[in-house]
Order: C-alpha cells, then structure tokens, then sequence
C-alpha cells in the first residue's frame, strides 16, 4: 500500500508539473529546490545572437554564472555563441530541438527530440548536458522516460518573471519573480523572444540588475544549477 501515494504522482505527474505550488510541495527536486542560501538562476529559449550576449554582458559585469537551456536547432545555428557561453563559465542544459509540447508527443519523437538536442549540444562544446527543462514546463510520462534514457535530469522552476508576454516591463517582471522568491528557490528567464511577443526579452534584461540586486540584499547567493545543491 506504501507505493500507493508514488504510483499516483507518478501518473498525475503532467498535470502536477504544471501547477507551481503542487510541483514545489510534491516535486520539490523536480522543481529546483536547492540549498537555502543559493538562488538559481537559469535561462530557456536560446541562444540568440540578437539577444543573449546582453544578458552575458550583465552577468559578466556582476560576476554571475547561470544555468541556459537551450534548443538544439538554436545552438546549431550559433554554435560560436554556445561556446561564448561556456567560456564565460555558464552551465548548459537541454530545453529539446524544437520549443513544443511534449505532452501529446509519443515515446519515440520524445527520445529523438531530446538525444538531438543533447547530441548537437555536446558536439559543440565537448561536453554532454546532464540537464533537462521541457519546454512550457509540462513533464510527460515520455519526456520522463527519455530523460532517464539520455541521463538528463529534468527541473523546472520556483518563480518566473512572465517575461514572455507583450505586457511585460522590467518592473512587472522584478515584481514577479521576487514575489515568491526564496532561499532555494530557481529563478526562469527568457534570454530569446523565439516563442514570445517580440522583444520581450528586453523587459527580462532590464529586471535582471534589479533581480540580483533583491537576491544581494536577502544574502542569496545566485549561481547556476550545479553550484545548488539541488541533485
């Protein structure tokens, strides 16, 4: 009867990735929860050349390392950049080839959408990703699968800034991330508008400074996933 209450996560688990505060209570590794004195802070949606190297710029300057997840199909069009990224000490993490849902996707487009991206991912940096985001957050029982297949390990986030919409601005973006910002928490920002209004990520660039600021004056240290104590 013990593996009851596992068996149902298991199947609900679509639905529960979903959700941030169920994710958070009954997922909490698959949500990023790290140690408390550390903030992760991770990207999704790159690279892109028009975008990213702003956001590097920012961190350069504060001396920040983050977590990027990027799309294959991304990476293999500015594979100097994804070398950029590594050199400047980032980690890199799968966020599949393309961005779709996952979710209606069967077993084996799951697999080869993700081996692609982590095959293209390892061939130019020389080093395999260990990390996986599914794109839009939703985990499926398939993407679970292929994670394990591919020695990924799936996580998702604490907080976003909602940066993907038209709507956005730096402070509504600051306001969002740090309203359920704590020690442990992971962070989501978007460093391309490849799948958002236009331009939106200049409100996630312009929060950024602000963002870290909120993190220095709680004694969170921001870092990328590998340094949060999370696996």
């Amino acid at each position: 009867m013990a593996a009851l209450p596992t068996l149902a996560v298991a199947h609900a688990a679509p639905v529960i990735s979903t959700f941030g505060p169920l994710r958070r209570r009954l997922m909490p590794r698959l949500s990023g929860r790290g140690r408390p004195d550390h903030v992760a802070l991770t990207f999704d949606d790159g690279p892109d050349p028009l975008s990213t190297p702003f956001f590097l710029k920012v961190l350069d300057e504060r001396n920040i390392r983050a977590t990027f997840f990027m799309l294959g199909r991304a990476a293999r069009r500015s594979p100097g950049l994804v070398q950029e990224i590594v050199a400047a000490g980032h980690e890199i993490g799968v966020h599949g080839w393309l961005h779709r849902p996952l979710l209606l996707r069967g077993p084996r487009a799951t697999y080869e959408d993700l081996a692609r991206a982590r095959d293209t991912l390892a061939a130019i940096t020389g080093e395999r990703p260990t990390l996986f985001r599914p794109p839009y957050g939703v985990m499926s029982t398939c993407a679970h699968h292929a994670a394990r297949s591919l020695e990924l390990t799936p996580v998702l986030w604490t907080c976003w800034g909602e940066d993907w919409t038209a709507k956005a601005t730096p402070q509504s973006v600051h306001r969002t991330v740090t309203a359920d910002l704590d020690g442990g928490g992971t962070i989501l920002l978007h460093d391309s508008d490849c799948t958002s209004a236009p331009g939106a990520w200049r409100s996630a660039l312009g929060a950024l400074p602000r963002i870290l600021d909120t993190c220095e004056q709680r004694r969170h240290e921001v870092g990328p996933l590998r340094e949060h104590g999370w696996l």
